[in-house]
């Protein structure tokens, strides 16, 4: 198959058949200003030494911020938190309007609601086709009880059931 008849198209929406969770990635930009961005392909990479890895459109609006961060943190979206996803990848507005904030290692701006928290220094970056591949050394860490937001055929959802299958 030669590059000019590959289907793109096709190919996001056979990737779309996979269910991912629903991040928002935040840092600290020029002066300070807080960034963020909802991000569906974060990932686990290494126990030791902890690692975590997501990915950033070079076409994003974010990327040079986030490409020169020396820190980032990662939050896990819960069940409820789809307007949340929703606002972070907006255009042209204030991301962090009503949004409750702390402050977390380094001056990260952190979600005070999350299902799951990766507060991570820069460990690396991968130049991947229209992709720049993140990782990240995880620095601190949380989690609470509940259910994730789900992403899948670009629809928003809840998990039906989070109960083992048994096999």
């Amino acid at each position: 198959m030669t590059q000019a008849s590959f289907d793109s198209q096709n190919f996001r929406r056979a990737l779309g058949r996979f269910t991912t969770g629903v991040t928002v990635v935040t840092a600290s930009g020029n002066g300070a200003t807080p960034i963020g961005m909802t991000c569906n392909s974060f990932t686990s990479l290494s126990l030791d030494p902890p690692l975590v890895q997501w990915s950033i459109a070079n076409s994003s609006r974010n990327y040079h911020a986030m490409c020169v961060a020396t820190h980032f943190a990662v939050h896990v979206l819960e069940a409820g938190q789809g307007e949340i996803c929703r606002q972070f990848s907006a255009r042209d507005i204030d991301r962090f309007a009503n949004v409750p904030l702390e402050t977390g290692l380094h001056g990260l701006p952190l979600l005070q609601n999350y299902h799951a928290r990766f507060e991570c220094e820069m460990y690396a970056r991968h130049e991947a086709g229209d992709h720049t591949i993140v990782v990240g050394r995880v620095l601190r860490l949380a989690h609470k009880e509940g259910e994730p937001l789900i992403f899948y055929c670009g629809t928003l959802l809840r998990a039906v059931s989070l109960e083992p299958t048994g096999t």
